[in-house]
């Protein structure tokens, strides 16, 4: 018999067997102790190299070894699998230029035109947007050909690329004028497409009622003004300053409300609507500065050189107007509270606090405290025209400005955390994990974040394990079994085998791309609030 030697480490091992076989798969060579071969299978060169390489027959050593056995031992084979792996491909830049590419970005990166484009192979492939379920896409590698025989060199192409930018930035340049030349444009031949009127967003909702509170406020201004003039009271300044505050803040949240329905353009992708915000944000700086500022200045001023007030009476038949005009607009600014807080399920406090509408908010507080300034500067005039000290008329005037200060900090403080974007409340995001997780696709969730954009609009973010085997499922529901059935009895290499399993796995990676829009779309529907949905496979 012959003798195998077999090394591990430092320890030598020697085993009587009479052939020692080697298998690889459906591969199967035994080797005898006559130097012969014999072949199970099918041929495999490389297999049996790497068979003979593996184990070596040291014939010096076999008869020393074969002299102290008995002859009537028995003789076991040794077998030894060899696992077949397909051999790592290199992934180079050829094989990126089979990547897909969308029109648009074949016209814009290439510089070719729509006609181009159309002797092209196109491409169906699932669409990423809502609106749509499929959409065209071209082969890279076509694309850059296309443009190759456009251009003629690369070396053309970019120099195309360089004009085209130059041209792009002198554009952006010039956007003043050439939106001012587009707007005549549309003028002269008239819209393509209906557009939502901006002015209309000023007859209903919040622009009503900011729309109101500007002519008020403007009317309160001037008559107080008209009174302080001929009064000279601190307390009646202070308050013909604070509506000149009020209108020219509540001007400003009419530049954010019309701001806010710009539609979302490449540099903006989620809207304008964070601009409520930020013009309420300076709102507020603006009544803190303006209003509390030059209240406080003349109260100082009046302590520090106090002059006697004259007749008042002017001065209180402005007041009890500017109470009653005031008061109106208050009103109108809690109906529309009440209103949007009964439609999204919330109390009067809670939508206040949360700022979900600033702009009426703002229109509430101002008009809350223009309401709280005038009794107080009324009192205060009036304690100065009975006892004759002019020292009341300018606490007055403090009072006021402190009152304004408190209603700016509130404003200030609201509308910051709203652009920090802080969660939605835990009720609503427990539903929305509820509901991904009531999901057969979905294993667990993990990460979840839902933050508020701003005026009821949500963005959720969440990584999903999926469960590999339903989508896997939902795949083979939709094929031919006896097809696929027969596919995989012709599979008889390793090559057909690689073909098959690119084939589904590409078809299964695209089912789950479609469980994913799936998701997304019952997401949004469910819960009107969310807008933007990024789900994260895990």
């Amino acid at each position: 018999g012959w003798q195998v030697s077999m090394k591990s480490g430092s320890l030598s091992y020697i085993l009587p067997c009479n052939r020692l076989p080697v298998q690889l798969m459906s591969q199967v060579r035994v080797y005898t102790s006559n130097g012969q071969k014999k072949d199970l299978g099918s041929e495999d060169t490389n297999a049996s190299a790497r068979g003979e390489t593996l184990h070596k027959v040291e014939t010096g050593r076999q008869d020393t070894a074969n002299a102290g056995q008995k002859q009537s031992s028995p003789k076991q084979p040794i077998q030894v699998k060899v696992k077949a792996v397909l051999k790592k491909r290199e992934y180079g830049p050829k094989y990126t230029q089979n990547n897909f590419i969308t029109g648009v970005r074949a016209i814009n990166e290439f510089c070719l035109k729509s006609s181009d484009l159309d002797q092209l192979r196109k491409i169906k492939r699932r669409s990423p947007h809502d609106d749509t379920e499929t959409f065209t896409v071209y082969l890279r590698s076509d694309v850059e050909a296309k443009s190759l025989e456009v251009w003629g060199s690369p070396e053309a192409l970019a120099r195309e690329r360089k004009r085209r930018k130059e041209a792009e930035i002198k554009y952006r340049e010039n956007l003043f004028r050439n939106q001012r030349l587009l707007w005549e444009y549309k003028e002269f031949f008239g819209n393509t497409k209906p557009r939502s009127s901006t002015a209309a967003m000023f007859f209903k909702g919040p622009g009503k009622v900011v729309m109101v509170a500007i002519c008020i406020n403007g009317l309160n201004f001037f008559f107080k003004l008209l009174a302080w003039v001929y009064t000279g009271s601190a307390s009646m300044f202070s308050e013909a300053i604070h509506s000149l505050a009020d209108t020219c803040n509540q001007a400003l949240l009419a530049l954010g409300i019309s701001q806010s329905a710009r539609t979302p353009d490449p540099s903006h992708p989620y809207g304008f609507t964070n601009m409520r915000y930020i013009a309420s944000l300076i709102s507020g700086v603006g009544i803190f500065m303006m209003g509390a500022g030059l209240s406080w200045y003349h109260g100082i001023i009046g302590l520090l050189h106090p002059h006697p007030v004259e007749s008042l009476l002017w001065a209180y038949c402005i007041l009890a107007g500017s109470l009653v005009s005031e008061g109106a607009t208050l009103l109108v600014a809690i109906n529309e509270i009440r209103r949007s807080a009964r439609a999204k399920g919330l109390s009067f406090y809670q939508y206040v606090v949360q700022s979900r509408d600033p702009s009426t908010n703002v229109v509430l507080l101002e008009d809350a405290a223009a309401v709280l300034s005038v009794a107080v500067a009324a009192t205060c005039m009036g304690l100065t025209s009975l006892t004759g000290n002019p020292y009341y008329d300018s606490v007055g005037s403090l009072g006021v400005g402190t009152l304004l200060g408190t209603v700016s900090a509130f404003l200030i403080y609201t509308n910051t955390e709203a652009l920090l974007g802080r969660s939605i409340e835990p009720e609503q995001l427990q539903r929305l994990t509820e509901l991904l997780e009531s999901d057969p696709v979905v294993r667990a969730i993990h990460d979840v974040k839902a933050t508020d954009m701003g005026m009821s609009k949500v963005r959720f973010k969440a990584e999903v394990d999926f469960d590999g085997r339903v989508v896997t499922r939902s795949y083979l529901e939709k094929q031919d079994i006896e097809q696929l059935l027969q596919e995989i009895q012709q599979v008889k290499t390793l090559e057909e085998l690689e073909a098959f399993m690119l084939k589904h796995g590409e078809n299964i990676i695209d089912m789950l791309g479609a469980e994913v829009d799936r998701l997304e779309k019952d997401l949004k529907q469910r819960n009107p609030d969310v807008r933007h949905v990024d789900l994260e496979i895990l």
